[in-house]
């Protein structure tokens, strides 16, 4: 027998697997179902299993997420329903999973291959990952955010594998005359002793079952992994590159043509009237013009048609939510609500350190604009569209229609980016309300535009934050976040509530527990206190690739840094001391020793260093930045703003179990951009009530000629039996890091971010009326 085959277990059960039993859950027990089907369909049984053993330890001092922290209420969240979801063999010897997640370009397609590919000895390109439409069914187990998919999918996806391939085993020994114990399986091929041999797709219809039964598997073990932990390319990689792929708005849906909307010029503003609908509807290509409660749509031929028709709308608009109000305004309401420190100054006997800093609104804008397919007929409604809790928009859609939610259809489109943004579905939203006022199907498309004015934003924020020490060690330390409110009405609200008798900190709001939920410090820092305050609601928010901890860590490690100073130290000597964990340790002292931390630099020029924990899982990172005029000033072609540059980055992660190093890798150098981006760069500018920016030309994410010539990414071996959070962990760290870099070159603490935003804006602010730009006529100008 090859070595790299599996056999079946000794005992003669579905799933027992050869050596590498090390213990802990990888070698516990599941249950299984065989569901009633024409051919092999299995499920996972988890809930009760999985909930029995004492998950938590309680350290001391615990912090709040020492005890649960999100990842752990999100992965509980699905317990209950985890069984709901089947892996199909088929009769050409492939399997097909559909996925009750988003893939969002993070990669969740290729890790879930992966999985049912390890536990179905099944080549990877023989499994197929669709996304599942909306299932109601599944309650709280169809949410893609917080890092939490390949957590919380592990298992089960894994015992629905393993149950399938334990009876596939059945009827292979049927079919050759054998025993189980006698078979191996190895490539989607089941074989015996005598070298006979027969193939899945052969044995899938005999192994399917006529009515459901419930069987125990034994998954395996780490050591016996030929392909979690190893680098896959991605699977949709060709389709990617190619075009191939399909997104929103590339189906076909019988009679929707495209839709568009013409909108306030401020934040939420309303239609008061339109002096001009029948002239706009009379425009070549034009079908239909309505009110809604967002703006006036337009339905037409063409997307370029559309464009021509919002602009010609003569529309009055009533006020928004946020009238009148600018980044100076917002700041003020902000200093207004923080919460005091407790810790008074007492200079005779400590030495304390005071800081505040601010975060300006950030877009929310992915790459894809917004978009939905929506088809509203009488009693019923079917909508498409890339989004993240599709359970949330069935409810509201329904609501919204009047209708009972069995008669909303949600599918769910691949979408092209997210950062947080498609957790809300108000395109989908907007699209059924088009569709019902026009009786007509429509493919409504916001335009960039749309998307940075009137799309969601990254709360602004404040944080302050005290330190105290006596004799060079930190007696205390208080940070006080004060963010403009956060919205959570897409369903990670909900689960809060249906959690919130379990979690360890009282209940108070959504924001609350979410941030106590997410904030960890990595560090003995005394007797700490993190709180969240928030005032004013008259932002559309949502988190952006980490809801709070880009700007909380930033803030800390800004902070760390002057500690350092104060008691003399380096700052990753000083860090060091203080780590709770030898894994972070072992992050932090990779990077300083692949990024040479320490090495003699030219003046204007430093390294900085930052380190961020949470889902379960850690990041260092360490970057190089040039700061010098010749840099700063630089002229870049088309552009107004060059400043620093960060020259090198290095990151390194450990998430636990690794299930695709190379996703894992192309998530960090995503993550660390962003970093780049929110430290240097990226931000939007509030005035009279609306945002300046309005498009990717005035957003300066960081660029091509922005990005640091020398990246580098590691993973760290395993430290655990299964994988933590990886979709936002990479920001953080190097947001923090690229801020203590540029203190370290300047000689100056930053105070305000990103840091362009005080000089900005660096571009020729677009009309808010009309409220989108002319359709390019060269393909240069109104570059999106």
């Amino acid at each position: 027998m090859a070595d790299d085959r599996r056999a079946a277990g000794s005992d003669g059960d579905a799933g027992g697997h050869g050596s590498g039993d090390e213990g802990g859950v990888e070698r516990r027990t599941f249950l299984g179902f065989l569901l009633a089907a024409p051919t092999l369909v299995a499920a996972a049984e988890i809930g009760q299993a999985a909930l029995a053993p004492a998950a938590h330890a309680l350290p001391s001092p615990p912090g709040v997420t020492d005890l649960v922290d999100l990842t752990d209420l999100l992965t509980d969240a699905t317990l209950p329903t985890a069984s709901l979801i089947t892996v199909t063999v088929h009769e050409d010897g492939t399997a097909s999973f559909a996925l009750p997640r988003a893939e969002v370009g993070q990669g969740v397609t290729t890790s879930t291959a992966m999985l049912i590919a390890e536990e179905l000895d099944l080549p990877l390109d023989k499994v197929r990952v669709s996304l599942a439409d909306a299932r109601p069914e599944l309650l709280f187990n169809q949410f893609t955010g917080g890092s939490n998919t390949t957590v919380s999918t592990y298992t089960p996806i894994r015992v629905a594998a393993a149950t399938a391939r334990g009876q596939l085993l059945h009827a292979a020994a049927t079919e050759l005359g054998d025993e189980v114990a006698d078979l191996t399986t190895h490539l989607g091929v089941v074989s015996n002793r005598a070298g006979h041999t027969v193939g899945y797709g052969a044995l899938a219809a005999k192994a399917a079952q006529g009515t459901t039964k419930k069987v125990a598997v034994t998954l395996k073990g780490r050591a016996d992994f030929t392909v979690i932990g190893t680098p896959r390319s991605r699977v949709d990689a060709r389709e990617a590159v190619t075009g191939a792929k399909k997104y929103a708005m590339d189906l076909d849906v019988p009679g929707a043509l495209p839709a568009m909307l013409c909108r306030p010029p401020t934040i939420n503003g309303t239609v008061r009237s339109v002096r001009n609908a029948a002239e706009v509807a009379a425009l070549p290509g034009i079908t239909d013009v309505a009110t809604v409660s967002t703006g006036v749509a337009v339905r037409g031929e063409t997307f370029g048609q559309c464009i021509d028709a919002v602009r010609a709308l003569d529309v009055e608009w009533g006020p928004g939510t946020a009238e009148s109000a600018s980044d100076a305004s917002v700041l003020r309401e902000l200093k207004a609500a923080e919460i005091p420190l407790a810790v008074p100054k007492v200079p005779l006997l400590t030495k304390t350190v005071d800081a505040s800093f601010t975060f300006h609104f950030r877009s929310n804008s992915a790459l894809e604009p917004n978009c939905a397919v929506a088809d509203v007929r009488d009693g019923s409604a079917e909508v498409w569209g890339p989004m993240k809790s599709p359970i949330d928009a069935q409810q509201d859609i329904a609501k919204r229609l009047g209708l009972p939610q069995h008669a909303v259809t949600v599918h769910v489109t691949e979408g092209g980016g997210s950062f947080g943004r498609r957790l809300f579905s108000d395109a989908a939203l907007e699209a059924v309300e088009v569709s019902k006022a026009m009786g007509k199907p429509v493919k409504l498309m916001w335009h960039r535009t749309d998307d940075f004015r009137q799309g969601r934003t990254h709360p602004m924020c404040t944080s302050r934050i005290r330190a105290t020490l006596l004799g060079g060690e930190i007696l205390t330390y208080e940070q006080r976040q004060t963010s403009v409110v956060t919205e959570f009405g897409h369903g990670l609200g909900e689960m809060i509530t249906a959690s919130a008798a379990r979690l360890p900190v009282g209940y108070q709001t959504f924001s609350q527990a979410v941030f106590l939920l997410t904030q960890e410090i990595p560090y003995d820092l005394g007797v700490t206190t993190l709180l969240l305050s928030e005032a004013d609601a008259g932002f559309n928010t949502g988190s952006m690739r980490n809801i709070y901890s880009p700007d909380v860590r930033c803030a800390q490690e800004l902070v760390m840094d002057r500690l350092a100073h104060e008691t003399g130290q380096d700052p990753l000597a000083f860090r060091r001391r203080l780590l709770k964990e030898d894994r972070y340790r072992a992050v932090l002292d990779k990077v300083a020793e692949a990024g040479d931390w320490g090495r003699a630099m030219p003046a204007g020029t430093a390294q900085g260093i930052a380190l961020h924990t949470e889902y379960r899982s850690v990041t260092a990172s360490l970057v190089e930045i040039d700061c010098r005029p010749e840099t700063v000033n630089r002229p870049v072609e088309g552009e107004a703003y060059a400043g620093p540059r960060v020259t090198k980055a290095v990151v390194a992660v450990d998430v636990g179990l690794p299930v695709n190093p190379r996703g894992l890798q192309a998530q960090m150098m995503g993550g660390a951009m962003d970093g780049i981006a929110l430290a240097l760069s990226s931000s939007l500018h509030l005035q009279d009530g609306h945002f300046l920016e309005g498009s990717w030309d005035n957003y300066f994410y960081t660029r091509q000629w922005n990005t640091p010539p020398d990246v580098q990414v590691f993973v760290m071996p395993p430290t655990a039996e299964g994988p933590g959070g990886a979709g936002e962990l990479g920001v953080p760290a190097t947001c923090a890091a690229v801020a203590c870099a540029y203190a370290r070159a300047t000689g100056k603490t930053p105070t305000d971010f990103p840091l362009n935003h005080a000089g900005g804006p660096y571009f020729e602010p677009l009309p808010t009326t009309p409220s989108i730009p002319a359709s390019p006529t060269d393909g240069l100008t109104n570059r999106g």
